[in-house]
């Protein structure tokens, strides 16, 4: 057992009197402490203006990284404080771009988020990099022996997502990122779905960047994100994008910040990154370790109720799945489950291609639906999503 007092967490949690939620791998409920920050924050600006505001809680606004620096093992020097995931993830690819040339090799899993695959065609096909698709082990995850045989003195990159947004597959970040490490290849680490999910720790991971999101399974509020970028990798990075904040003008030039600010920019949402500190102490108070355990039980007892509906089918790959639950029943649409599913007060999500486009080529996935757990969820939560899911099953509960 997790050890964590359910009735605390709901109470702490306004969202779960409207309803089951599981679509905490799109966005979870925030936790009142969450809600409260911004809310507050933002009657600040409203007395005092974005700028009065800001002046007022200068000091709780800079802790913000380092309460992110805490969630994931760094320094508050090696963290960036971004809008989103994809923006970090952007910011620290561009820069290491500026490096790519005819030739060059990027290597990615096959599980790669489509936004990410998009920035990636666009670099190659301006700089003549070739991207590569690391082959996957028979379960599911990336091949560690596979990888190892395709590094050579041509790779730049080797590109991973730690919990693709299609299954709860949790790829070997740590044997990738020893890899990459022993050959001197920078290793991109998109842990969307990890942070706040699952305990992190960059040094043992080896990621010499590591992107997240804060409107996930860490509970923060939408429009915010972050970047690791290891300190040793920091002075050969310079983002493709700068304003006045991350290079401050220096006589006819400018001068690059010494930390990972460099990748953020001086206009941003004071509140929401305040929400994001607070929802990051939040995680840390309640534990990573029980946060994980408590997760994997309610996940683990839907994918058992799911496997048992006749024709129903669980896409979930991997020997210690995380909890995002894919799958699809039999001679029904998933778009129309979801609707069935949110008629009866009950939030799930729906995971098309784009969502990790190379692997649903690969198994030929069609849409699928994705139920996510978040530990203020409760045992008869899951027990009433398993029976109104056998009730569509049976063709009794339609949109």
């Amino acid at each position: 057992m997790s050890g964590l007092d359910l009735g605390h967490l709901r109470a702490d949690t306004p969202g779960t009197a409207r309803g089951i939620h599981l679509n905490n791998a799109g966005a979870s409920l925030m936790p009142r402490p969450v809600v409260e920050a911004v809310k507050a924050y933002l009657d600040l600006e409203a007395a005092w203006s974005g700028h009065g505001a800001a002046e007022r809680e200068a000091e709780r606004l800079v802790g913000v990284t380092a309460s992110v620096a805490r969630l994931v093992g760094a320094e508050p020097d090696e963290i960036a404080l971004t809008e989103s995931a994809t923006r970090a993830w952007q910011m620290a690819f561009y820069a290491l771009a500026r490096g790519f040339r005819p030739g060059d090799r990027l290597l990615v899993g096959r599980q790669e988020y489509g936004a990410s695959l998009v920035a990636l065609r666009q670099v190659a096909a301006t700089t003549g990099a070739v991207i590569e698709t690391i082959p996957s082990a028979p379960d599911g995850r990336i091949d560690v022996a596979a990888l190892a045989a395709l590094l050579d003195g041509r790779v730049r990159l080797v590109a991973a997502t730690a919990i693709p947004s299609n299954g709860g597959l949790v790829n070997p970040v740590a044997e990738i990122g020893a890899l990459a490490r022993a050959n001197g290849i920078p290793f991109l680490l998109d842990a969307c779905q990890m942070v706040g999910q699952r305990p992190v720790d960059v040094a043992a991971l080896g990621c010499d960047l590591l992107a997240a999101t804060g409107r996930k399974f860490l509970r923060g509020p939408r429009g915010t994100g972050f970047l690791y970028v290891r300190r040793a990798c920091l002075e050969r990075l310079e983002p493709a994008m700068l304003d006045h904040f991350g290079a401050p003008l220096d006589g006819d030039g400018y001068r690059l910040r010494d930390d990972a600010r460099r990748f953020e920019t001086y206009e941003h949402d004071h509140a929401a990154r305040l929400g994001l500190g607070v929802a990051a102490d939040y995680a840390l108070g309640l534990g990573l370790d029980r946060i994980a355990a408590r997760i994997g039980e309610l996940a683990a007892s839907l994918r058992q109720g799911i496997a048992a509906l006749p024709g129903a089918c669980v896409h979930d790959l991997g020997p210690d799945p995380a909890g995002l639950v894919t799958f699809t029943l039999a001679g029904q649409d998933s778009a129309a489950v979801r609707a069935a599913l949110g008629r009866a007060g009950i939030s799930a999500g729906l995971s098309l291609h784009a969502a990790a486009p190379l692997d649903a080529a690969a198994r030929a996935l069609p849409p699928l639906v994705r139920l996510s757990p978040h530990v203020y969820n409760s045992a008869d939560e899951i027990g009433r999503t398993l029976d109104v899911l056998a009730r569509v099953n049976r063709g009794e509960f339609r949109p």
